[in-house]
């Protein structure tokens, strides 16, 4: 097949027309590049919804060749950003302000204890795959709320990582639909939002500035500057992975956890593994563990 020219310009009149059918031979290539490129697992039950993102992006270029479109996407500079794109569409995902308010509680119940123990310990947390915010937010809120409560200054900070650009622009926006926030407590609705525009809430600007949000490619872990943490959710990510997959990115984000760090886990997201630096928390409800004190 002819190559992909590299002006090409988004064509006109596609929005009725139905989805590019894809053969297996082609699904089988891209699930191929989308697991050795970011390490995600497509499959066929998610044909369909792949399938769909895929022909949105053709069409806004005017590609409708699968084929064509693999070219454009592994190519030079322009394919390197239309990639991005790409998993912007792909890596969409629910998420909410306290998602799992068991995790939620033993991350309260740890940081209220390790400032008994240090009143002027700063401490690192850690949202990976945070999407388009609520997790980490929901961990600053979570830190502010022990603080105050104990009457100390807030010492913490919290990292936002995601491989999705478009869900971190919308992190740093801070900015929330309505249903979003609607099952919050009133009186953290008032320390930590106001109301942005009819039908929006914003994080509170001090409450923002706890965030530092960067995109990561879980694959590589091992090289991330990140380490030092007290505190890492990986919660609603792993399920994206190969389960040998799964063990490894836990196994590289127990390096990063301090001694006598939290980590918790989505309850689910893996079976049978374990770390002999790590120490199971008590609680049925949570699949978290905290790292050995040598």
């Amino acid at each position: 097949m002819d190559a992909i020219a590299t002006n090409i310009e988004p064509s006109q009149g596609w929005s009725f027309q139905p989805s590019i059918e894809m053969l297996p031979s082609e699904f089988r290539v891209w699930q191929h590049l989308l697991e050795s490129r970011v390490g995600i697992v497509i499959d066929i039950a998610r044909r369909p919804f792949f399938q769909t993102h895929l022909t949105s992006r053709m069409r806004a270029l005017g590609i409708n060749d699968y084929a064509d479109y693999y070219r454009y996407v592994t190519q030079g500079v322009t394919g390197a950003r239309e990639w991005a794109d790409l998993l912007n569409h792909l890596t969409t995902q629910f998420t909410q302000f306290f998602r799992h308010i068991p995790s939620f509680e033993t991350l309260e119940a740890y940081l209220s204890q390790r400032i008994q123990l240090d009143s002027e310990a700063a401490l690192s947390l850690w949202s990976v795959g945070c999407s388009s915010g609520e997790e980490a937010y929901s961990l600053a809120i979570t830190a502010s709320e022990v603080c105050r409560k104990a009457d100390l200054p807030e010492h913490y900070g919290v990292f936002a990582t995601d491989i999705s650009s478009h869900a971190l622009s919308n992190a740093r926006l801070g900015i929330y639909a309505s249903e979003k926030v609607q099952h919050l407590d009133s009186s953290l609705l008032d320390r930590y939002f106001s109301n942005h525009a009819e039908g929006t809430f914003s994080i509170a600007s001090a409450l923002k500035a706890r965030l530092c949000c960067a995109r990561l490619n879980v694959l590589e872990l091992g090289r991330t500057p990140i380490s030092g943490m007290d505190v890492i959710f990986c919660q609603n990510l792993l399920i994206y992975f190969r389960r040998w997959l799964r063990k490894d990115i836990l196994n590289q984000l127990v390096n990063k956890l301090n001694p006598g760090g939290l980590l918790v886990i989505g309850v689910g997201e893996v079976n049978g593994w374990s770390h002999p630096d790590l120490i199971p928390v008590a609680d049925e409800r949570v699949l978290a563990f905290t790292r050995r004190v040598a």
